[in-house]
C-alpha cells in the first residue's frame, strides 16, 4: 500500500488446522496421466510443461514460517532469484542469509502487534524468525511450490509416494505472521494480529510477489472495510496480484464462511480419492469401517471394549466429557488394559488419543458427531486406534451396550488409492450464504484439503502435542488452509502461462473451468451421499488442467471492486478503503459486480443484471448461450449467441431473472439453484446462480 488508507485496533484471529496424491488426483501430473478423465486436459500439453513448472512466479506466504531444511525447498538445478525480486531474507533465532536460496528467496517476520497484545513472545514455544516451529506453514509453503521428492510418507509409511508442489520451480517468499496463542497448547491453533498481517502484506506487494496464499481466517465474518485481510487484499489487486484465501473451518452450518471480498479467491475444502483403511472386527464378528495413520499395531486378538462415557473418573460428566474422552476425564482403573470408544466434540482429535494413553487404554476408537458425519479427518493417534463415521459410532456404542462382555480388534492399517466417490465435500469446509453480501456469492471454488500430506517443522510433533516426542518429515493435515495453496499454485501456473493476464481473470479461468461431477460421474455431494449445493463448492472442483485455456474471462478492475463496495456498503465505508474514490451518483445491485457467478437476494419480480466476458480463446469464435433456471424462476439471456473476431475482444451481454408465480413460486427465505454457461463446442465457460426470493 502506497499510504495509510485507514485506522481501526488490531484484532487477532485464531485459526485450526483449516502433497503426495492431490496433485495426481486432479491430472496435474507431468504425463498428465490419470485414471479419471474428469480432470484431464483437453490437449496433450501437459500443464505442468506449458507453465515451465512455475518457474520465475513468485508467491507470498502468509503463514507460520518455514523450516528451510525440508528437502522440499531444495534449489539444487533452479535458476538464478527472478530481476524482480526487491524483498529480503530477514534473519533471527536459528534463521540466517543462507536460509534463503534459490527456493526461499525471501523471508520476514512480524510481531509487532502481537507483542503490544501478548507481551514478548516466549521463544521456548516459538522460533523469534522467519523458522517454523508450528508445521502449519511449512506444509502449506510445500503444497503451492514444493520441489519432487521421492520416496517420502507420513509417520507410519502412510501416503508413500513422491511429493511435489503444485508449482513446483515457483519461488517462495515467507512472511511469519501467526504466532502461538500465549497459555495454550500449540495444538488449539495459533494467532493473527491484522495490523501485523497488513505490515507483511504491504511488504510482499513492494517485494514484487505474484501470487499470495493466505490460509488465515477469522470465525466470524469481519466488514469489508474492518477486515486486515481483505483490506491488503484489495491493494495487493490494484498491483495485479492474485490473492488465495480459506474459507474456514466452521462448517457444516449456513453462512460460516470468512474471506468474503469479490477481489480475492475464497477457497473451500473437498476430500481426494485415498483413505488409510483400518477396519474394527467386533466380538460378535461384525466388521466395521476406520481409517487411521498411527504407526502401532495390536496384537492379534479381540480386547476388552469400552464407552468413554462408562469409564469416567468420579464426579466427571459421563457424556459431555468422560464420554469426549476430554484431559483427565477417564479413570484408569477402568479404563487399563481396553480399547476406548471416545466421541469427537470438543478438544482436539489427537487430545483425546492422549487421554486414553494417560489412562492406561490399549487402543482408541474415536467415533464422529453427527455433523462430521462420514467424513474422517486421520490422525497419527499417540497409541493403537482408528476413527470411524458417525453410523459406525453408533453401532459399536449399541454393541458395547447390548454386550456383557464386549471386544474388538483394529486391523493393521493400509493406504488404499483411488477411492470412489471423490472429491467429496468436507463437513468442516465453511459454507455460504456471504455473511456480508448476499448478492456474492462465497466460497468461490473448493480444492483437495482433506487428509493432504507435506513437509512438516522439524520442531514440531505431528500432533502439535509437547508431550509427543516424535518427529516427522511430513504430515498429514486437513483444512481449507490445505486446500487454500492448492489455488495458489494453480494461479501460480496460470501466471507463468498467461502474464498478462488480471487476477480476475485468473480468478474465472479457475472458477468457469471447476467440476461438479466426482470420479463415479456423480453429482458432488459431502462424505455421506447427501446433495450439495453451490454455497458448499462455489463454482466446483479445482481443475487446473483445464484453467489454463477457459475461453471466456470475467475481468474486473481495482475501481470495479471499489464499485461494489459502494453498492454494498455505501460511500461512507468506501473513504475508509481508499478516500479519494468517489462513488457513483447512482449505483446498482452488488449483483451487477462482473463475476463469474451470480446471486440475486430477496428478489421482487424481475432483474436483470449485465456481464462482460473477455475472449481469451480463438481469435474468431462463436459461443451460444444455455442455462438451467433455478426452481421457481424463469431466466433469459440476451443474446443468446456471442460471436467474437479477434482475441481479447470484449462482449456482454445481461441476465434476465423473474420470479414465477401459482404453484411453482418459490417460497421467501429460501434459496434456489441454478446455473448459465456459454461454449462454442470446445470451450465450457460455466457459472453457478442462486437466487432468493423476497
Amino acid at each position: 500500500m502506497e499510504e495509510v488508507v485507514s485506522a481501526f485496533p488490531s484484532k487477532q484471529h485464531t485459526w485450526s488446522i483449516q502433497t503426495t496424491r492431490s496433485w495426481d488426483f486432479m491430472g496435474l501430473d507431468e504425463k498428465d496421466s490419470n485414471s479419471n478423465n474428469y480432470f484431464k486436459p483437453r490437449t496433450n500439453n501437459a500443464l505442468l510443461r506449458q507453465a515451465n513448472y512455475g518457474e520465475n512466479v513468485i508467491v507470498g506466504m502468509l503463514d507460520s514460517g518455514i523450516w528451510p531444511e525440508s528437502k522440499s525447498f531444495d534449489d539444487e538445478g533452479m535458476g538464478p532469484v527472478p530481476k524482480s525480486w526487491k524483498g529480503i531474507c530477514q534473519t533471527g533465532d536459528s534463521f540466517t542469509s543462507s536460509h534463503c536460496n534459490r527456493k526461499i528467496i525471501g523471508a520476514r517476520y512480524y510481531l509487532k502487534a502481537y507483542e503490544a497484545s501478548n507481551g514478548r513472545l516466549n521463544t521456548t514455544a516459538e522460533y523469534r524468525s522467519p523458522r517454523d516451529h508450528d508445521g502449519h506453514g511449512t506444509h502449506t509453503s510445500s503444497t503451492v511450490a514444493g520441489r519432487t521428492v521421492a520416496n517420502v510418507s507420513a509417520i507410519g509409511g502412510f501416503a508413500r509416494g513422491t511429493a511435489s508442489g503444485g508449482a513446483p520451480l515457483a519461488r517462495l517468499a515467507i512472511y511469519k505472521v501467526c504466532w502461538p496463542v500465549p497459555n495454550q497448547p500449540k495444538a488449539n491453533g495459533n494467532t493473527c494480529s491484522e495490523a501485523d498481517m497488513l505490515a507483511a502484506i504491504d511488504d510482499a506487494i513492494g517485494d514484487g510477489v505474484d501470487v499470495l496464499s493466505i490460509s488465515i481466517g477469522t470465525t466470524d465474518p469481519v466488514a469489508y472495510s474492518e477486515d486486515g485481510i481483505a483490506i491488503g487484499a484489495l491493494h495487493a489487486i490494484k498491483r495485479n496480484i492474485v490473492v488465495a484465501c480459506s474459507a474456514g473451518n466452521s462448517g457444516p452450518g449456513p453462512a460460516t464462511a470468512s474471506n468474503l471480498a469479490p477481489w480475492m479467491i475464497t477457497v473451500a475444502a473437498s476430500s481426494i480419492d485415498r483413505l488409510f483403511s483400518a477396519p474394527i472386527v467386533l466380538g460378535n464378528g461384525n466388521p466395521i469401517a476406520g481409517q487411521t495413520v498411527t504407526p502401532y499395531k495390536l496384537k492379534n486378538k479381540q480386547f476388552p471394549l469400552v464407552y468413554a462415557g462408562d469409564v469416567g473418573q468420579a464426579g466427571v460428566p459421563k457424556d459431555a466429557v468422560a464420554g469426549q474422552c476430554l484431559p483427565n476425564s477417564l479413570s484408569p482403573k477402568e479404563a487399563k488394559g481396553k480399547i476406548v470408544l471416545c466421541f469427537r466434540g470438543n478438544g482436539t482429535r489427537v487430545g483425546k488419543g492422549l487421554e486414553v494413553k494417560r489412562a492406561g487404554g490399549k487402543a482408541i476408537i474415536l467415533a464422529n458427531s453427527l455433523a462430521n458425519g462420514a467424513e474422517i479427518s486421520v490422525d497419527a493417534y499417540v497409541l493403537p486406534g482408528t476413527a470411524v463415521k458417525s453410523d459406525d459410532g453408533t453401532r459399536v456404542f449399541n454393541y458395547i451396550k447390548s454386550t456383557k462382555k464386549p471386544t474388538a480388534y483394529i486391523n493393521i492399517p493400509k493406504t488404499v488409492l483411488n477411492t470412489k466417490p471423490a472429491p467429496y465435500m468436507a463437513s468442516f469446509s465453511s459454507r455460504g450464504p456471504n455473511g456480508l453480501e448476499l448478492n456474492l456469492l462465497k466460497p468461490d471454488i473448493t480444492a483437495p484439503g482433506l487428509n493432504i500430506l507435506a513437509a512438516w517443522s522439524g520442531a514440531s510433533s505431528p500432533t502439535k502435542f509437547e508431550s509427543d516426542k516424535r518427529r516427522v518429515k511430513y504430515n498429514l493435515l486437513s483444512g481449507t488452509s490445505m486446500s487454500c495453496p492448492h489455488v495458489s499454485a494453480a494461479a501460480a501456473l496460470l501466471k507463468a502461462i498467461h502474464p498478462t493476464w488480471s487476477s480476475a481473470a485468473i480468478r474465472s479461468a479457475l472458477m468457469t473451468t471447476a467440476g461438479l461431477k466426482n470420479n463415479a460421474g456423480k453429482q458432488l455431494t459431502d462424505a455421506s451421499g447427501n446433495s450439495v449445493t453451490p454455497f458448499s463448492y462455489g463454482s466446483g472442483h479445482l481443475r487446473p488442467t483445464k484453467a489454463s485455456d477457459p475461453g471466456l474471462v470475467y475481468d474486473a478492475s481495482y475501481s470495479d471492486y471499489l464499485i461494489f463496495l459502494c453498492s454494498s456498503v455505501g460511500s461512507h465505508e468506501v473513504k475508509k478503503v481508499d478516500p479519494k474514490f468517489r462513488c457513483p451518483n447512482k449505483t446498482s445491485s452488488p449483483s451487477n459486480h462482473n463475476y463469474p457467478s451470480l446471486a440475486i437476494s430477496e428478489l421482487n419480480g424481475t432483474m436483470t443484471v449485465t456481464r462482460t466476458v473477455t475472449n481469451v480463446g480463438s481469435s474468431k469464435s462463436s459461443y451460444v448461450s444455455a442455462y438451467k433456471a433455478p426452481e421457481g424462476f424463469s431466466v433469459k439471456i440476451s443474446p443468446k449467441t456471442l460471436a467474437f473476431r479477434h482475441v481479447d475482444e470484449k462482449k456482454s451481454f445481461t441476465i434476465t431473472v423473474k420470479q414465477r408465480k401459482g404453484k411453482m413460486k418459490p417460497k421467501s427465505g429460501k434459496y434456489y439453484f441454478g446455473w448459465y454457461r456459454w461454449t462454442d463446442g470446445v470451450h465450457v465457460v460455466r457459472s453457478p446462480l442462486v437466487v432468493s426470493p423476497a
